[in-house]
């Protein structure tokens, strides 16, 4: 809903590059307008019944298209759904209404202890039955399609029997539900655990990809780990290049989460994944 209680005409999410709102850029945001496609905001930042980051976010809705990407809900673990999770997400829907609503494919909890990170599933039989019910009751409460983001990981399990890419694409099939295709994460798995990450693309359906994210990695250590705290690498650019040739013109979003740099570097970011929109669209035109 606006402000005014009158219900907003929602805005799809156009085929460009959009970024993460963060707090350092509420105010910026606002007072510049900046000329970018889309926002992309934590849904569980705006869990609160009032405060600033709704406050903020209510005004800045009104100008662009917006979508929701969630962390918190673990639809891959075993303890018994969050519904109140879930009713405070159907909330934020109703009031703001995204273009996107979108959550990961991992677990995050096990007996009503949290962690702090997106965790990869088990790719066997049983967990991808698991994992398929609990997107399917999760779309049936939201009376919304998801979107299903692939992980980053840094341990493999021995009980995995499906590759990650079939999995992820059987999820797809199974329930309804979209993509959200995160090409660093591919770009950082494909290096960690030595694949191709063509591979990845060609096992995807087509018409599944409703979004791309780019992010940057930390590359100093004995494995490659998915920081968004960098600028997106080459490597990464020229995996997106591919993604774009296969997936056609798919809106993309910059994210930066940790170390947030000035408005101005996003921006930036955001306008090269435009560039290789824009080259692919006059490319195939």
């Amino acid at each position: 809903m606006s402000p005014n209680g009158a219900k907003r005409t929602p805005d799809p999410i156009p085929a460009q590059a959009g970024i993460g709102l963060r707090a350092p850029h509420y105010r910026e945001i606002l007072e510049k307008r900046p000329n970018i496609g889309w926002l992309e905001v934590h849904s569980e930042n705006f869990f609160s019944d009032g405060g600033q980051p709704l406050f903020y976010l209510e005004q800045i809705r009104n100008h662009y298209p917006l979508s929701l990407h969630g962390v918190g809900l673990f639809l891959g673990s075993t303890d018994p759904m969050n519904w109140d999770h879930l009713d405070r997400l159907k909330s934020l829907i109703d009031r703001f209404e995204p273009d996107f609503v979108s959550e990961h494919l991992c677990w995050g909890s096990a007996q009503g202890r949290f962690l702090n990170d997106l965790l990869p599933l088990p790719y066997t039989e049983q967990a991808l039955d698991h994992f398929c019910r609990q997107v399917q009751r999760a779309q049936e409460l939201l009376g919304r399609t998801l979107l299903i983001e692939n992980v980053c990981s840094y341990l493999q399990y021995k009980e995995s029997t499906i590759p990650e890419w079939e999995f992820i694409a059987e999820v797809s099939q199974r329930t309804g539900c979209g993509l959200l295709l995160d090409v660093n994460n591919i770009y950082v798995n494909s290096v960690n655990y030595q694949f191709d990450p063509e591979i990845y693309f060609q096992s995807i359906p087509l018409n599944a990809v409703r979004e791309i994210h780019l992010a940057g990695f930390d590359d100093t250590g004995d494995c490659l780990i998915d920081t968004h705290s960098q600028p997106v690498f080459p490597e990464v650019w020229e995996l997106y290049r591919q993604a774009v040739k296969r997936f056609d013109e798919t809106p993309t979003l910059i994210e930066w989460d940790t170390d947030v740099p000035e408005l101005s570097v996003l921006l930036e970011e955001a306008r090269k994944a435009d560039a290789i929109l824009i080259g692919n669209h006059a490319h195939t035109a």
